[in-house]
């Protein structure tokens, strides 16, 4: 077994791949700008 400790992999966006400023909440994976471009079609009232 190993000693060493296991890395945290950071959290990708699933759009783009950035790793930066990437919404996990209701597990969507989306970083923030991609997010503001598909939120209308997600559903998400404030950017309509």
């Amino acid at each position: 077994m190993s000693a060493e400790p296991r890395r945290k992999v950071p959290p990708r966006c699933r759009r783009c791949g950035t790793t930066e400023s990437v919404i996990r909440k209701y597990k969507l994976f989306i970083c923030r700008r991609c997010f503001r471009e598909i939120a209308k079609e997600l559903g998400f009232k404030k950017y309509m």
